[in-house]
């Protein structure tokens, strides 16, 4: 039955993820239909058309919309695959993409590069073309992840408290480091560290859309190649074990892999909270705790959701746009607060 459920879910979850990337490439200051949004993506795939749209139509979706709702779409599904696989793991429905202090290591590489770094430009190649922010926010997280690991560590054997205490810790540590930054630095550098820091989707290009794509493609296909472990992971470690899952191996390969899909995401578009962890709860909630339909599922799920909050994001007020950290915070707190109050009713 959940495998029915499960099927269902995700069939109906790619069309709704289509019709939503077509119809938020349309809206903004300057509409377009979405029977031209179709033309002029088959138009630019080389079908032969007679073009009926006007040609800044065409430069605004292909150069700037539709980079930003593919990297919103890649993004939702990365933080969503890691925040239900570190859920599994940490047998912790609290758990998210951020538990392990990439946020904030992200926050502190993403802090420096702004304040001593941006104006810098070398002849370097490789993801400096991006600028320094993208690069030392990335090297920021997997650094975190790496000083949590190794201190929860031991023997050989990865403690998961250990893990999430030490998450705590060097999450901690590195913010307490970003506001030290705060504090010395000039107020242009301070803005634009606060505002990178809410998330946002604003400085997405085709550039970033590719070399975020290996990212998510390894980190996707690593995970969801795991769920049958995942799912005996639930059932606890020696279970596990006496099931034939090499349980030290499987916490190295899921920690790695979320790390990579979290890391990639707080480089591009700063810390956006909430989806890795109200999404697979929704999506647990319909097809139940099976990892092999719930995490594809899931990012299906968070792909839709991070596309239409960052459409809400640059739409609600016209020309002023709202980071769509700010606007998943807004919307997914409260969410989150009333899925906790109906799990914590009596049955």
């Amino acid at each position: 039955m959940r495998g029915i459920r499960g099927r269902r879910l995700l069939i109906t979850a790619t069309v709704a993820l289509l019709l939503v990337l077509v119809l938020a490439a349309g809206i903004g200051s300057v509409r377009i239909a979405p029977g031209e949004v179709l033309s002029i993506l088959l138009e630019r795939a080389g079908v032969a058309l007679e073009p009926t749209w006007p040609e800044t139509a065409s430069i605004i979706l292909w150069d700037i919309r539709l980079p930003r709702v593919l990297m919103a779409m890649l993004v939702g599904m990365a933080l969503s695959v890691a925040g239900g696989a570190y859920q599994g793991l940490f047998q912790n429905p609290l758990a998210d993409p951020y538990v392990l202090g990439v946020s904030s290591g992200a926050a502190l590489g993403g802090a420096l590069a702004i304040a001593f770094l941006e104006r810098i430009r070398l002849p370097l190649g490789g993801l400096w073309q991006l600028g320094p922010v993208p690069l030392l926010a990335f090297l920021g997280a997997l650094g975190a992840v790496t000083l949590v690991y190794s201190l929860a560590s031991v023997g050989g054997r990865i403690r998961l408290t250990g893990l999430l205490l030490a998450g705590v810790a060097v999450g901690s540590l590195a913010l307490s480091l970003v506001s030290l930054i705060l504090y010395f630095t000039d107020s242009q550098a301070r803005d634009a560290i606060v505002f990178w820091m809410m998330g946002g989707l604003g400085g997405a290009n085709w550039w970033k859309v590719g070399w975020m794509l290996p990212y998510l493609a390894v980190g996707l296909a690593v995970l969801i190649a795991h769920g049958r472990e995942l799912n005996a992971f639930l059932l606890g470690e020696e279970t596990a074990r006496t099931m034939g899952v090499d349980v030290e191996v499987l916490k190295r390969v899921v920690l790695i892999a979320g790390a990579l899909l979290t890391a990639a995401s707080v480089a591009f578009a700063g810390a956006i909270g909430f989806v890795g962890l109200i999404v697979p709860h929704l999506v647990r909630l319909l097809v139940g705790p099976d990892h092999r339909y719930l995490l594809p599922a899931s990012a299906l799920v968070g792909a839709v959701v991070l596309v239409l909050a960052d459409t809400l994001a640059r739409s609600l007020l016209g020309a002023t746009e709202i980071p769509v950290g700010l606007v998943m915070a807004l919307l997914g707190g409260p969410f989150f607060l009333w899925m906790l109050r109906r799990n914590l009713k009596p049955e």
